[in-house]
């Protein structure tokens, strides 16, 4: 029996991959800043664990809770949605600091046990705008596009390891309130839309949320294609997930 740990399980992808794994068969440690288990069936094979990928003391201490794993998922991630010139460095530190340098901490973190046993699974869940450029989403597409590059390095660093590294690239998510949560998160972090933007804004913001017809993608997409990614050697290392994300990704 393999195990997997995932990070940033408290809702949506992370939530409905630990479920998938959990289903067929797989030990599942899922990870997230405040731990819940009433998110999960009941299983003997599930471990909940906190974990602040940004907190270099709680990666330490989930390492050695962890103990040998055969998968790690970085899905941990937050949204901005934001007019740059409104934003401050602060804000965008912070935005990489999960998206971009916590998955990378983590990663850097697990890596021992897996070059020593050389085996194992590296997966790094991105976005699918790094396909497609949007507006008000520069620094979130920016820490993502970061991951895409450590990602497609680190892949070729550790193939003398027998160590795969794969990118999930989601696409939107009704399932997950992206937008309303990129949009609190800028209300959290005191980012200001110039008035000069403000009508722009507003008609974006009006726009990612009424695509109620569009192509969109399933956090069960997420998951499925992660399972691929975990379990096909042979998967490519980009592999779009949802209908959009796989529309772009044809398109580009």
């Amino acid at each position: 029996m393999k195990t997997i740990l995932i990070t940033g399980c408290s809702s949506g992808f992370g939530l409905e991959t630990a479920r998938y794994f959990l289903e067929r068969g797989w030990k599942v440690i899922a990870t997230m800043r405040t731990p819940r288990e009433d998110v999960f069936p009941r299983s003997e094979h599930l471990r909940v664990l906190a974990l602040d990928v940004t907190d270099p003391r709680s990666i330490r201490e989930t390492v050695e809770a962890a103990g040998p794993i055969d998968v790690l998922v970085n899905n941990a991630g937050v949204g901005l949605m934001s007019v740059f010139e409104g934003t401050s460095m602060e804000t965008v530190r912070a935005n990489f600091e999960t998206n971009t340098f916590g998955a990378m901490a983590v990663t850097q973190a697990f890596l021992p046990q897996f070059r020593q046993r050389k085996a194992g699974v590296i997966v790094n869940v991105s976005s699918s705008t790094t396909l497609k450029a949007l507006p008000m989403l520069a620094v979130y597409t920016a820490s993502k596009a970061a991951l895409n590059a450590f990602t497609e390095s680190l892949a070729l660093e550790l193939q003398p390891f027998n160590v795969r590294v794969r990118l999930v690239l989601p696409g939107r998510s009704p399932e997950t309130p992206f937008a309303q949560n990129a949009q609190a998160q800028s209300r959290k972090q005191s980012v200001a839309v110039p008035e000069a933007y403000a009508d722009f804004a507003r008609s974006v913001f009006e726009r990612i949320t009424g695509q109620s017809s569009a192509p969109f993608t399933r956090s069960l997409d997420v998951a499925e294609v992660i399972w691929r990614a975990v379990n096909e050697p042979s998967s490519p290392i980009r592999q779009p997930a949802g209908a959009d994300a796989v529309e772009l990704a044809r398109a580009r």
